[in-house]
């Protein structure tokens, strides 16, 4: 049974940082394709990060440079370092999986991903 645990959520003011964590289980890390939605009140859901089974990432153009996305496969989990922070990324953050090998930022928006936790809240004050 696929399982998604996010943490790291909170409230930081504008420019801060925060670091969040999916613990994964009933699957491999290294054979599955690994992302971060978000949504915020009264808009639609948005890929933010995403990474292949071998690494590879990919970013929405709102994040680039200051989203970081990693994961250890060794314990499973799944990381979003998001620096420089704005009010706009203010959103529920959910952490997903999805058998695919390769997955794109576009697929996550059109498809989405077979799996998905519960989230964390981020609040971003100005």
């Amino acid at each position: 049974q696929v399982q998604l645990v996010e943490s790291g959520g909170g409230s930081v003011q504008a420019g801060g940082s925060l670091r969040l964590s999916c613990q994964a289980s009933g699957f491999a890390s290294t054979s599955y394709s690994m992302g971060w939605f978000r949504q915020a009140p009264g808009k639609e859901r948005e890929g933010v990060a995403c990474i292949d089974f071998d690494g590879r990432a990919g970013y929405a153009d709102s994040v680039k440079g200051r989203f970081t996305i990693s994961k250890d496969n060794a314990k499973n989990t799944l990381y979003l370092q998001m620096n420089s922070l704005k009010p706009e990324d203010t959103a529920m953050y959910y952490c997903a999986a999805d058998p695919s090998a390769r997955i794109t930022i576009a697929a996550m928006d059109i498809y989405g991903m077979d799996y998905r936790g519960k989230g964390t809240l981020v609040t971003i004050s100005s």
